[in-house]
């Protein structure tokens, strides 16, 4: 029926389509609709289930649209219920099609080489095991790049492993140590401002690039009774988490949004997509929860016990 309503007034070399000339080709290849049907459902109007569809449509593409068009169908379904809105999924999936949207699919990119010189490296306190059982027990960095009209620009990131909230970041026009040693504080200063007293006990993980096994870097770690933790040499599953946690950062903002003008321009998008991540993107490995509400539920729990004791 649609089919024919958006091509009955086509015309080719002068002449119209029309509705006759389009029932009769279909019929030629078997699909039988007469002129008096389609007529017959056009003047009926939408059914029920049309109607209902029309309506969720709406719905679903401005909830896309305010979740910055990064969802796909089982976190939109997710965020919708969480909106009051009760509809099943299978139906959120086939209004998404019929709409053209998705969420975004992540990419793989090459980072670039880090040829600069590298100082005696902390062990791996960490080997791949990054479960931890409440907040500030491991801290996760990494940086990644992006380009920009203006040449290249990097991007720092402290996580937490138990939250994946995003506690500190920086972008800078070099790839040197202060970029990451500014991330750093970004990061003491989120936690001292939310109430830490110390943070021994903590451990701080990383790859084994240059800037993270600098001597200012690991002293300034020190200063804070901070475990540095480091990987090996080239390989990415010693940092995984972190490596996971930029790719959502590449996949939803950078290669979604570009092109990008300069630093100020990256800076201004983070800053966005980071207070969203934090509080409104769900993660399936939190239960679909946000990092916020996992830190917010972690710290009650143990205030709980605390009192109890």
């Amino acid at each position: 029926m649609r089919f024919i309503t958006d091509h009955k007034d086509r015309a080719d070399g002068g002449l119209r389509w029309g509705v006759e000339s389009i029932c009769a080709v279909l019929a030629s290849h078997g699909v039988g609709i007469a002129p008096s049907t389609y007529y017959d459902a056009r003047d009926r109007g939408l059914s029920a289930r049309e109607q209902r569809d029309e309506r969720w449509k709406d719905i679903i593409f401005t909830t896309w649209e305010k979740q910055r068009r990064r969802l796909g169908a089982r976190k939109l379904w997710l965020r919708l219920r969480r909106d009051g809105h009760s509809i099943a999924r299978v139906t959120v999936e086939r209004l998404m099609r019929e709409l053209g949207i998705s969420g975004v699919i992540r990419g793989g990119g090459k980072k670039p080489a880090d040829t600069g010189e590298r100082q005696t490296r902390p062990a791996d306190l960490v080997d791949r095991h990054f479960r931890r059982f409440r907040t500030d027990q491991l801290w996760v960095a990494d940086f990644t790049y992006v380009w920009t009209w203006t040449g290249w620009v990097y991007v720092a990131f402290v996580f937490d492993a138990y939250s994946r909230r995003v506690l500190g970041w920086r972008a800078a026009t070099s790839m040197a140590t202060p970029l990451v040693l500014d991330c750093l504080e970004m990061a003491l200063f989120t936690r001292r401002r939310e109430g830490a007293t110390g943070f021994a006990g903590l451990t701080h993980h990383t790859d084994a690039g240059s800037v993270y096994t600098s001597i200012a870097f690991t002293e300034r770690l020190a200063d804070e009774h901070i475990d540095p933790s480091v990987g090996s040499v080239g390989d990415a599953y010693d940092n995984s988490l972190a490596e996971s946690q930029i790719g959502l950062y590449k996949s939803e903002l950078i290669h979604l949004e570009g092109p990008w003008r300069d630093v100020a321009h990256v800076e201004a998008a983070t800053a966005e997509w980071v207070s969203w991540f934090n509080t409104e993107r769900m993660h399936g490995s939190l239960d679909d929860l946000t990092p916020s509400e996992v830190e917010q539920i972690d710290y009650a729990r143990h205030q709980s016990l605390e009192t109890a004791a």
